[in-house]
């Protein structure tokens, strides 16, 4: 097995070590809940991947043609509780493993498994990576080091294939006043969802918006959620991509009863420009985002509108998802200048009697986009389906079946290409104790 983090600096090393070692000295001698509290769980995802490209030819300037892998990947996560006492001192533990399933040269660099280092365009059998994390929790304040999924506004780490981005760094959340969040971050590495090496952290680049392999030291958050009652959360985030760009973020969730049925509001404004010396040019952006939804009974009812303001694309880090209300299977939506919108409808068969069944479908629709190079108006869409159904009773309890098709569509064929998507994924969490 690669550790992730074998290349990361020695006084990194030593920081976390010493974390690890504090954990585990307070756990001989104040037991508690350290053991009591802890959990693990094992995860289980088979995953199919297919994405044609639609240009008909394996020798497309851009790459070939169609991606299609299969992989066996498995997350164990292992929690610890606290140790008692004022301080209380924890360790996790995080372990994944990748396995080829099929994959044939011509069809892989699906980001479902790394290539061999002699050969591109051929996968590994399988890979691994995992980490530690040292933790330590003071009344309703809990300071993390080491592995880190983070799950924020401008620092949410990317899932979407077979086993997910990992981040190395420090993470504080503290809740001591009452309806208030505070949260603040630092990232210095990161390890990508097909790798098992380390690396510094970048700046995405998709449809070479950016150029490609701009590095940072680090990666910092701060951010504030605050509960104004049980129908409203207004949300403030800041982030800075060390002299890259920096990105504020304000956001309302609110959901009220209206008639039989809910009413819910999701807004999002981001704001972005470069920062310090400016190492991926100039940064200017400004993303407005909405998505409005009804449900009643077992119907969910949804239309979004977002916009796109300021001479660049909206910037993020590699390895994370935008937070935009359109970022959807295959597109982000995300392109200087662009303006689109969103239907989207998702039904629980539940309501029919029939439990563990879920079905969605969009449709999301980009224009006005300006495309570096081109004077003519970009033009964009995708249409998105998931059929979902998880197993209730008999052997296979608990196992859940999933079903995502795609069909994405563009007139900027020079940086992005046409693309019908089929995923198939079948999961089960095994609760170890």
């Amino acid at each position: 097995m690669v550790h992730p983090f074998s290349s990361l600096k020695q006084s990194r090393m030593a920081r976390m070590s010493a974390l690890a070692v504090c954990a585990g000295f307070a756990a001989q001698t104040q037991a508690g809940g350290f053991f009591e509290d802890s959990s693990g769980s094992l995860e289980s995802r088979t995953v199919y991947f297919n994405r044609d490209f639609r240009d008909g030819s394996s020798s497309s300037p851009q790459g070939a043609s169609k991606r299609d892998e299969t992989a066996q990947g498995f997350i164990l996560n292992l929690q610890s509780g606290y140790t008692e006492g004022t301080v209380g001192f924890g360790l996790d533990a995080l372990g994944m493993l990748g396995i080829k399933l099929d994959s044939s040269p011509a069809n892989s660099n699906s980001g479902l498994l790394p290539s061999t280092g002699s050969d591109p365009r051929r996968s590994k059998d399988q890979y691994a990576k995992g980490g530690l994390t040292a933790k330590m929790r003071v009344s309703k304040t809990v300071l993390k080091y080491g592995t880190l999924l983070p799950d924020l506004p401008l620092l949410k780490y990317n899932d979407g294939r077979l086993l997910p981005n990992i981040f190395n760094g420090a993470m504080l959340e503290s809740q001591e006043i009452k309806d208030l969040k505070f949260m603040a971050s630092r990232l210095d590495r990161y390890t990508a969802r097909d790798s098992t090496d380390s690396q510094d952290l970048r700046l995405n680049c998709k449809n070479k918006r950016y150029a490609c392999n701009i590095t940072a030291d680090h990666f910092t958050m701060y951010g504030l959620d605050y509960k104004v009652n049980e129908q409203l959360t207004a949300q403030y985030h800041y982030a800075e991509l060390q002299d890259i760009y920096r990105q504020q973020f304000i956001g309302l969730l609110a959901k009220q009863p209206m008639g039989p049925g809910v009413l819910a509001a999701d807004v999002r404004l981001l704001k972005s420009d470069d920062s310090g010396s400016s190492r991926a040019g100039t940064i200017d952006n400004r993303a407005f985002g909405t998505l409005l939804s009804y449900s009643l009974g077992g119907h969910k009812f949804g239309a979004g509108w977002q916009t796109l303001n300021g001479k660049t694309s909206m910037p993020y880090m590699d390895g994370t998802n935008p937070y935009l209300v359109n970022y959807v299977q295959v597109n982000d939506f995300a392109n200087a200048q662009e303006r689109s919108w969103q239907l989207r409808y998702d039904y629980d068969f539940k309501a029919m009697g029939i439990d563990g069944l879920s079905f969605m479908t969009r449709y999301v629709n980009g224009d006005n986009i300006k495309v570096v190079g081109r004077n003519e108006e970009g033009k964009e869409w995708e249409r998105d389906s998931e059929l979902k159904y998880v197993v209730q009773s008999g052997l296979f309890k608990d196992v859940s079946v999933r079903f995502r098709n795609a069909t994405y569509r563009t007139n900027y064929s020079k940086f992005a290409r046409d693309v019908d998507e089929t995923r198939l994924i079948v999961g089960y969490n095994l609760s170890i104790w």
